[in-house]
């Protein structure tokens, strides 16, 4: 492409309309996500938080810098987060043995438990999202 050509956007009006139709959902389902979290008395950060600790594939703990890397943050918020429900009764910090600079979190009781509710009303709801994004998906071909 010479300076000062634009590039070809081929989009149709209705890929357009189905790529609007993408994002509302998509926002439909992160506010669903959101309000299930605050109705189990938990902070959007705190779900995210159990969920990638619950669903970490090792089988050791992940550390502060692995969730880090999972939830897109920062270690020191991270961290930050992690004391915070740790103060909730919701997952538990401790030093890796081996390395007593690593801080491995695990989940309590508690957590396990509000992340099992909130996770089958996601499942549910991810369900129905599939339905509507392979609609949308499929008018985007």
């Amino acid at each position: 492409m010479s300076s000062g050509e634009r590039p070809s956007y081929e989009l149709t009006d209705r890929q357009y309309q189905s790529l609007s139709q993408f994002r509302h959902a998509l926002r439909v389902f992160l506010r669903f996500s959101e309000l299930s979290a605050r109705q189990v008395g938990l902070t959007p950060a705190q779900h995210q938080l159990l969920l990638a600790v619950r669903g970490w594939p090792e089988p050791s703990p992940p550390s502060v810098s692995d969730l880090a890397a999972l939830l897109q943050t920062e270690p020191h918020s991270t961290l930050e987060l992690a004391r915070r429900a740790e103060k909730a009764g919701l997952v538990g910090i401790e030093s890796a043995p081996e390395d007593r600079r690593r801080q491995l979190v695990t989940l309590s009781a508690n957590g396990q438990d509000k992340l099992a509710e909130l996770s089958v009303a996601h499942r549910d709801e991810l369900r129905r999202f599939r339905k509507e994004m392979d609609r949308v998906l499929e008018e985007l071909e």
